[in-house]
């Protein structure tokens, strides 16, 4: 694994997708509000941090790869602070297109006591305009030669299109791997794509198989892959690991370390991450889903949308002797 992470920094991924701000309000209740039966939460505190396909191309800066970001924001402040972090981490924002009929996309979550008390969303789902889509193209033929794989993080805001994952795959035509963090309504524009990393929704979803048991899981992630025409189907079961399935109808699952899980916000984020990187770097498919799974399991045991390293994922591997 050492040998595979010390290629991270030759490889290029470029994460098209919906970029987001994660704002989290930390604060303390003490009461009830005498104005409806809500808790008053008393600030201590804020943090901005990057959320969807930002936390994608995040978690790819924090393993030690080369990141590349297509996407929009709007003409607000958050679009602003947004394009600030990525510079401040040393992302290049040349792919970010500034939409000014599109707000930036804002989740606010409100914490207390490290519970969720409640989470308000700022967005526009529409599709992107075809102009934005040519400027989000324009860039993706730019990165080509310097890139290794391409990761779509489908969040369902409007960038991820039929006709934009069409031109991405006319463009890369098989040479590049095409990943893709999928989400519910979408799995008809993901065809021919390299990977897919549902969760269990998300893959009985997209297959139309209820999944109760092991045969109903092993049906659905054999249906996708057929459906989809993809190389591998890795199916992300929280607590229970990952299952893989590869287009030679091997199917290996891989079980997780128990641990203690704080706030699963944007782990999905984590493991696509991980996964594309390391199997555009030379891992196999088996050990790709591997360090995904790790890097999962050290980001669940952090408050926020947050990052795996190299050296917590190495750590992980050692506590639990894989």
């Amino acid at each position: 694994m050492k040998e595979l992470f010390k290629r991270f920094k030759q490889t290029g991924i470029l994460v098209i997708g919906d970029l987001m701000v994660d704002r989290y309000i930390w604060g303390k209740v003490r009461r009830i509000s005498p104005e409806a039966p809500v808790p008053v939460v008393e600030v201590t505190s804020e943090d901005l941090l990057l959320g969807g396909a930002a936390n994608v191309a995040h978690n790819i800066l924090s393993l030690g790869g080369r990141v590349y970001v297509a996407g929009t924001v709007g003409t607000d402040y958050m679009g602003k602070i947004l394009i600030d972090r990525f510079r401040e981490s040393g992302i290049g924002t040349d792919g970010i297109v500034i939409d000014k009929d599109r707000p930036t996309t804002v989740k606010t979550r409100v914490i207390a006591h490290s519970q969720q008390v409640v989470r308000f969303d700022k967005e526009m789902k529409s599709d992107i305009s075809p102009a934005t889509l040519s400027l989000i193209v324009d860039y993706v033929k730019t990165c080509l030669p310097d890139i290794k794989g391409i990761i779509i993080s489908d969040y369902s805001k409007g960038l991820i299109t039929r006709a934009l994952i069409k031109r991405i795959l006319d463009l890369t035509d098989s040479k590049k791997i095409v990943s893709v963090d999928p989400k519910i309504g979408h799995f008809n524009f993901y065809n021919g794509v390299s990977l897919i990393t549902p969760n269990v929704n998300e893959a009985s979803f997209g297959a139309g198989i209820d999944i109760v048991d092991e045969k109903s899981l092993i049906s659905a992630g054999k249906t996708l892959l057929k459906k989809l025409r993809c190389k591998a189907v890795i199916l992300t079961r929280g607590d229970e690991g990952m299952s893989l399935f590869e287009k030679s109808g091997k199917v290996t699952h891989i079980s997780t370390c128990a641990r203690e899980v704080y706030d699963v916000s944007g782990a999905g984020d984590t493991v696509i991450a991980a996964i594309t990187l390391s199997h555009s770097a030379g891992a196999t498919l088996r050990e790709a889903a591997i360090i995904g799974n790790h890097a999962a399991g050290v980001v669940v045991g952090k408050v926020g949308t947050a990052v795996a390293t190299q050296e917590e994922i190495l750590e992980s591997m050692k506590a639990c002797k894989q």
